[in-house]
């Protein structure tokens, strides 16, 4: 919105919510049709301006959150989502919460890093567009594999993130992983790939998902053929559940030798817990190992994720 619509449908939203005005009473205050007010209020519900909550005596949303945020330190947004959708449709209404809560976070001058998967592609379709200045999005891991540039897909995600909030976009035209540690550590003192590293050292905001081997919905860095046989057993045989932005960690948050990450173009765990604002999003029940690893190794600040997953976290089994 420009900033007078902004307004407008900030000042609708007031005398709507707030004041209990009819639409009718709200067009005479602002001068204008019904509806011309009827559309203001859709854009402040659309842009994060209004966000509606239902409180129901049955609802464990909120209990599960406080669960979460006392046992993990994390702030947490539980989504509702009935037992009756597949995980493509959870995934979609888990993607939906986590755009509405990204979108107030964005100002201007930020540094935002994204990383590309499944649930960030979710997330970039529902962005809402909010207008900053100097801002940048940076990739946060190399996307490229042994059939593919993977520059499209991981592009695509960037370039809506870019969108939505008028943001410069920095892509890191690297591989997901390197087939040698020492290629890596070549590539890394190119001053074309230092200048993406060192904008991630000034990121004010990570987003990422939890990559899981065992999830129902593959994260992509597991279906996309970024991983052979032999990538795989060495995962097993290293006890990894999962893994952010392709580094990968254990149940208890370690990662200190697994070979893998010595080729892998993510940023290393303990530069990522310098980020002021982490913003983890999972959907799926099945990335439950996986997120327990990454908030046992303190990747994450701000945690959404549906209600099953939720309750298997803190295996929480209902109302007392």
């Amino acid at each position: 919105m420009t900033p007078p619509r902004q307004s407008d449908a900030l000042r609708a939203a007031q005398l709507y919510y707030l004041q209990d005005l009819t639409m009718d009473a709200i067009a005479r205050e602002l001068r204008t049709s019904r509806s011309t007010v009827s559309r203001l209020l859709s854009a402040a519900r659309d842009s994060g301006l209004v966000q509606i909550q239902i409180r129901s005596p049955l609802d464990t949303g909120p209990e599960l959150e406080s669960m979460i945020r006392a046992e993990y330190k994390v702030d947490v947004h539980v989504v509702p989502v009935v037992d009756t959708l597949n995980e493509a449709e959870t995934l979609d209404r888990v993607a939906m919460q986590a755009a509405r809560t990204i979108g107030p976070l964005v100002d201007s001058n930020a540094i935002i890093g994204v990383a590309w998967g499944s649930t960030l592609s979710a997330v970039s379709r529902h962005l809402t567009r909010k207008i900053t200045h100097d801002s940048v999005i940076v990739q946060l891991n190399g996307a490229g594999n042994m059939q593919t540039t993977g520059i499209t897909y991981a592009s695509d995600i960037m370039r809506r993130f870019g969108s939505a909030y008028g943001a410069r976009v920095e892509q890191f035209p690297v591989p997901a992983f390197f087939d040698h540690a020492a290629t890596k550590t070549a590539m890394w003192n190119e001053r074309s790939v230092q200048r993406i590293l060192e904008l991630q050292s000034r990121m004010s905001i990570a987003i990422f998902g939890v990559g899981s081997v065992d999830a129902d919905y593959p994260s992509h860095v597991y279906a996309g053929g970024y991983l052979d046989e032999d990538d795989l057993d060495v995962l097993a045989n290293s006890d990894v559940v999962g893994d952010v932005a392709t580094v990968f960690f254990r149940a208890d948050g370690s990662s200190d030798g697994i070979t893998l990450n010595e080729r892998s173009t993510g940023p290393d765990l303990a530069q990522l817990r310098q980020v002021r604002r982490r913003i983890c999003v999972v959907s799926g029940a099945s990335k439950i190992n996986g997120l327990r690893g990454a908030l046992a190794a303190g990747l994450a600040t701000d945690l959404i994720l549906d209600e099953a997953s939720a309750r298997r976290l803190v295996r929480f089994d209902g109302p007392a």
